[in-house]
């Protein structure tokens, strides 16, 4: 596995390390063993997949409040979305910043999403499936939505959305009672 460092502290980048021949490519998308070697929590609870069909599909921003926060491992396994992290930690030099990458089904990339940040993504094509693999169990009441075109966060999404449930149109702005 390919580990590299986001410009936000303690998220990464990481691919496959491709071992290619005429058949094809093997790799691994998960070893417990690399992630600690990273630092990273390899502690997965739960593993989780959503299906969006309809490009221009946003979902997000969302997170987990103490004592419920979660680390997540993002794959896109069909179709191209793109995803975005916000930093919220306060403490963070990187504080209210977010990072965006494109994760595809042909560049096999994920992207490690620590604690204390929220995520969210948008569909670039129709029938796109993603997997998340995290470290909490999902807790309802600890759950938390936020405004995915905040205006504190100045978000660059590649596209407009055109679908967004209802709980995600409706969340609210960032405030500092929403830290982690």
């Amino acid at each position: 596995m390919i580990f590299t460092e986001t410009k936000l502290k303690g998220a990464f980048v990481i691919e496959i390390k491709k071992l290619e021949d005429e058949r094809g490519f093997f790799g691994r998308s998960w070893c417990k063993k690399e992630m600690e070697e990273h630092g990273l929590n390899a502690n997965v609870v739960q593993v989780n997949t959503s299906l969006s069909y309809k490009k221009g599909t946003l979902r997000g921003l969302h997170y987990q409040k103490h004592p419920y926060e979660e680390t997540k491992l993002v794959r896109c396994t069909k179709g191209a979305i793109f995803d975005v992290i916000v930093d919220l930690r306060p403490d963070s030099p990187t504080y209210k910043e977010w990072f965006g990458i494109e994760l595809n089904e042909n560049n096999h990339k994920m992207l490690y999403v620590p604690e204390k940040f929220a995520q969210g993504f948008i569909s670039l094509e129709d029938n796109c499936e993603m997997t998340y693999f995290t470290t909490q169990f999902f807790a309802p009441d600890a759950a938390i939505g936020l405004r995915y075109n905040d205006p504190q966060f100045n978000i660059e999404w590649p596209i407009e959305a055109e679908i967004v449930s209802e709980k995600d149109k409706e969340a609210p702005d960032f405030n500092e009672s929403m830290v982690p």
